[in-house]
C-alpha cells in the first residue's frame, strides 16, 4: 500500500537547506528515488501539496516537480528551498542527454510579481560559472502549481522581453500529463523536448490537447454500463439516469472551485464545449459530478435540461463552453473533497484489473460515465 505524502514528511522531518546525507531533504529525496516508481503516485503527492499550505508542502512540491524530471528523461539536480549570496539559487535544473539545460523554477499559488529577471540571472550566473555553455543550448522553465493572475502578467512579460526562446512556463497539472504520457503511451524524452521548446511561452495548451485526446479514448474504453435499476433516491424523473465525472479546471480569474461555487451552486447551470464527450448524450435525469483538478469531487448535481447552443455570460469563456444546461438539487462540499487518492481508486469499477499507482489523470481529463457504484463513492449523494 502506498504511503502518504503526511507519513513521509512526518518520517523525513522539517525539510530544509541544511548539509548532509542524512538531512530531512536528502532523506525525502532518496525516499522518492527508492520508493516513488509510478506517476500515479507523485500525482497523488503533488495534490496534497497543492491543497495543504506551509513551508513543507511548499518545499516537498518543488522537489516532486523536480522528481517528475527524471520521469521526462533528465538528469535531475535539485535545488535549494532558500536562496543565498555564495551559490546559485535555482530549484532543480535538468539536463538532457541531448545537452539541453532546464532551469527550473516552481511557484505554488500565491499572489506574488513575478520577475523574469531572477530566472534569467540564475542561467546567466551558471552560463558565467561554466556549468552551462550558453543559452543555445537553456532553457528557463517556471512550473506553476496553479495558475493565477501574475501567469498572464508573467506569459505577457516574456512576450514583451522577446524571451519565448528562453522562458517557458508550464503548470504542475500539464507537466504530470507528460510524465503520464511517456509512462503508458509511445512518447520518448525527444517528443517531450519537441513539446517544451515550442513557439510561444505557454506549454499548457498543446500538452492538455495531447492528453485529452488521450484521456477521452480511454475513457471511452472504460465505460461501465449502468446496472438497468436505478434506486429511488438518486432516480427523479422516468427512466434510468446515466452517471457522469467531468473535470473542471482552474483558470486565469477563477479557481475549479470559485466555478463549481458560482455555475452549480449559485445559478444550478452548467456548460460544454462542442467536443465535450457525453455533451450529446447526457440527459434530463442524470447525475453528474465535479472533479476540482487537483482536488477532487467537490459536488454533484441532477440534470434537469439537455445541453443546447445557448452561451452564458455568467462563464469566465461562454465562447468556449456554449452548451448550457440546467441542474438542481446539487450538492456542494468544496471544503471536504472526495479525494481520488489510491485506496479509493482501488474500489472503483473503472479501476479494476489496474494498478492504482499507475498513472491515473485518464480518469478525470475527460467527461465520461461512470458505474453508479463508482458515482456513490465518488460523491456525497445521500442513499
Amino acid at each position: 500500500m502506498s504511503v502518504s505524502l503526511n507519513e513521509i514528511l512526518d518520517l523525513v522531518g522539517p525539510l530544509d537547506d541544511s548539509p548532509g546525507e542524512d538531512t530531512p531533504r536528502e532523506r525525502f529525496r532518496r525516499f522518492l528515488r527508492k520508493n516513488v516508481h509510478e506517476v500515479g503516485e507523485i500525482r497523488d503527492h503533488i495534490e496534497q501539496c497543492l491543497r495543504t499550505a506551509g513551508e513543507q508542502y511548499n518545499r516537498a512540491l518543488q522537489d516532486l516537480v523536480n522528481y517528475v524530471g527524471e520521469f521526462l528523461g533528465f538528469k535531475v539536480a535539485f535545488g535549494r528551498y532558500r536562496g543565498i549570496q555564495s551559490q546559485v539559487g535555482f530549484d532543480g535544473r535538468w539536463e538532457s542527454a541531448t545537452g539541453l539545460q532546464v532551469v527550473v523554477e516552481v511557484k505554488t499559488t500565491e499572489t506574488y510579481a513575478i520577475k523574469t529577471s531572477t530566472l534569467v540571472g540564475y542561467v546567466d550566473e551558471l552560463i558565467s560559472e561554466k556549468r552551462i555553455p550558453s543559452w543555445d543550448v537553456a532553457l528557463g522553465l517556471y512550473v506553476v502549481g496553479r495558475p493565477d493572475p501574475e501567469l498572464r502578467q508573467l506569459e505577457n512579460a516574456i512576450l514583451v522581453e522577446k524571451r519565448t526562446h528562453q522562458l517557458r512556463i508550464i503548470s504542475v497539472e500539464s507537466l504530470l500529463s507528460l510524465a503520464d504520457l511517456m509512462s503508458e503511451y509511445d512518447v520518448t524524452h525527444d517528443d517531450i523536448l519537441v513539446v517544451l521548446r515550442p513557439s510561444g511561452p505557454g506549454i499548457d495548451p498543446l500538452a492538455d490537447l495531447i492528453a485529452r485526446l488521450i484521456a477521452q479514448r480511454t475513457a471511452e474504453q472504460s465505460e461501465i454500463v449502468t446496472p438497468a435499476v436505478a434506486p429511488t433516491a438518486l432516480l427523479a424523473t422516468s427512466g434510468v439516469p446515466t452517471y457522469w465525472l467531468t473535470p473542471v479546471k482552474d483558470h486565469e480569474r477563477e479557481s475549479a472551485e470559485e466555478c463549481v461555487k458560482k455555475l452549480v451552486g449559485k445559478h444550478a447551470i452548467y456548460a460544454f464545449g462542442e467536443r465535450t464527450p457525453g455533451r450529446t448524450h447526457i440527459k434530463p435525469g442524470d447525475w453528474l459530478s465535479f472533479y476540482a483538478t487537483g482536488k477532487g469531487v467537490v459536488a454533484h448535481a441532477r440534470v434537469t435540461s439537455s445541453p443546447e447552443k445557448s452561451p452564458d455570460p455568467r462563464l469566465e469563456h461562454p465562447e468556449d463552453f456554449p452548451y448550457t444546461f440546467r441542474i438542481q438539487e446539487q450538492q456542494l462540499y468544496l471544503e471536504t473533497p472526495v479525494i481520488l487518492n489510491a485506496a479509493l481508486r482501488q474500489q472503483l469499477d473503472a479501476f479494476r484489473g489496474r494498478d492504482p499507482d499507475k498513472p491515473w489523470a485518464w480518469f478525470v481529463q475527460a467527461t465520461h460515465k461512470v458505474s453508479e457504484q463508482d458515482f456513490r463513492r465518488l460523491t456525497r449523494a445521500v442513499t
